[in-house]
């Protein structure tokens, strides 16, 4: 049998799985492994339409682009 500062460690290692399964107990779906989230930058106006046509004319997702080369720059 676990003793209660036993249980208490595994239930901190394990808090997010136990948090995914309430979740799913009360709304009967499981969540995303991660989610998007939109956010808002301020960049130069022209910055910005020769990026939108250099995606446009590459058949380019803008959103995916700006993901990549932010993952890119944090690797560094």
């Amino acid at each position: 049998m676990l003793n209660e500062q036993r249980l208490v460690n595994m239930v901190k290692k394990k808090e997010a799985f136990l948090t995914l399964l309430e979740e799913l107990d009360r709304t009967g779906k499981l969540r995303k492994k991660s989610y998007k989230e939109r956010v808002n930058f301020t960049i130069d106006e022209e910055i910005v339409q020769k990026f939108k046509a250099y995606c446009k004319e590459n058949n380019i997702n803008m959103s995916k682009q700006i993901e990549s080369l932010l993952k890119e720059y944090l690797k560094k």
